[in-house]
């Protein structure tokens, strides 16, 4: 009897330890390899192409200017404003909308950090009636009228691009600093990707016969400026033309063998189809705003190469 009282007693304590061991055993906590990511604001489509191909799964994009909608004319929704509460980070790039914006983002949201993605890039002057060849953002400090002013769509241009790149690489590095590596490869993949785009929208324009194209807003002068091309904008500082302007604007497509008349998906084809329809020509759409950025210059870069070559 006492042998079996004895024999008992030792299987439940073997059974109580066995028992507390696994338990240990379960709660031994476990490394995760997916955080809550970093929840990001963009103020246009694009940037969200470089936040996406840089953050990876650790970034959560909210984009303010959705695609169809214009940066000229743009405002946030309650919504939004509210997804950019929750953010940590606001990239702004210096569209219109942003100079009325941005300081009521800094006053309803005062712990947000707001980082220029296009610092460091040299602005040029947005193409116009005015005549401000050669001029820089230097002969136009203070001004803040986009379409008389300094030529915001600055993330039109490849080179541009790495600069932007750069700048959101550094911003999330320090805003998450344990995945600092992993933003740095996917930086170091995104530029190769981009210096393979400007080689091969050089060689795509490599046998054009005309250097001057036809847009109805002047969205791609940064993109005109590194490959030698021209762009003649139809809206001039923000306005349609008048009967006469337009017109002219049929003579000067007369004169430069212009075919084709580029437009973007957020604004009127009206006094396009009137000048290409005078010319015997026709209208291209190209968006500016497009979620694919890199494609988007690509494909960008052979409609003017079929437009430019006769």
């Amino acid at each position: 009897m006492h042998k079996n009282i004895k024999y008992l007693t030792l299987l439940t304590l073997f059974s109580i330890f066995a028992i507390l061991l696994t338990a240990c055993q379960t709660t031994t906590p476990t490394q995760t390899t997916d955080p809550e990511s970093t929840q990001v604001t963009v103020s246009i489509v694009p940037q969200a192409y470089f936040v996406e191909r840089i953050g990876g799964e650790f970034v959560s994009v909210n984009i303010m200017v959705l695609p169809g909608e214009s940066p000229h004319t743009y405002e946030p929704t309650a919504d939004q404003m509210k997804a950019l509460s929750d953010s940590a980070v606001f990239f702004s790039i210096g569209v219109e909308y942003e100079d009325v914006w941005l300081p009521r983002f800094e006053e309803i949201n005062p712990d947000l950090l707001i980082v220029d993605s296009s610092e460091g890039i040299e602005r040029i002057a947005m193409t116009g009636s005015h005549d401000h060849e050669g001029e820089t953002e230097e002969d136009h400090e203070g001004n803040e009228d986009h379409e008389g002013g300094l030529d915001p769509h600055v993330w039109l241009s490849p080179a541009n691009g790495k600069v932007i790149a750069a700048n959101i690489l550094t911003t999330l590095s320090e805003l998450d600093p344990k995945h600092a590596t992993f933003f740095q490869a996917n930086t170091e993949s995104l530029i190769a990707d981009i210096d393979q785009l400007d080689t091969d929208i050089k060689a795509t324009l490599s046998n054009i016969n005309e250097q001057t194209f036809m847009v109805f807003h002047p969205s791609w002068g940064y993109f005109a400026h590194d490959y030698g091309l021209e762009q003649i904008p139809v809206q001039v500082e923000g306005q349609d033309p008048s009967a006469s302007e337009l017109a002219g604007f049929v003579e000067t497509a007369r004169e430069n063998n212009i075919k084709v008349i580029f437009v973007q998906p957020s604004f009127s084809t009206e006094d396009a189809e009137a000048i290409s329809q005078e010319i015997g020509g026709e209208i291209a759409v190209i968006d500016p705003l497009a979620e694919d950025w890199l494609a988007n210059l690509q494909s960008v870069a052979k409609a003017f190469a079929e437009t430019l070559t006769d």
